[in-house]
């Protein structure tokens, strides 16, 4: 994914996907150790998979994508996020 995907940063994620030949879009989400410790990262996902939740209608077929939570997010709630992620 990172060798051959293409990444968009934004300072709470960010976005790498990579373009398939067949199937519907894909979501990984991810937290690293530099979001906090255990609590910090689930919540941080959590926050991500509730934001993507609400965008999956609205996604075109055909991507992989992984979302990596950033510091920062930990200061937003979904509803921002989802308006960023639009």
């Amino acid at each position: 994914m990172r060798r051959f995907g293409k990444a968009i940063a934004h300072p709470f994620v960010v976005l790498l996907y990579l373009p398939i030949e067949t199937g519907e879009t894909r979501f990984g989400i991810a937290a690293g150790k530099s979001v906090g410790k255990a609590v910090a990262r689930n919540r941080a996902k959590r926050i991500l998979r509730a934001a993507v939740e609400a965008h999956m209608p609205h996604i075109q077929p055909g991507f992989d994508c992984i979302l990596i939570a950033r510091p920062a997010i930990l200061k937003t709630n979904s509803t921002h996020l989802k308006v960023i992620l639009a």
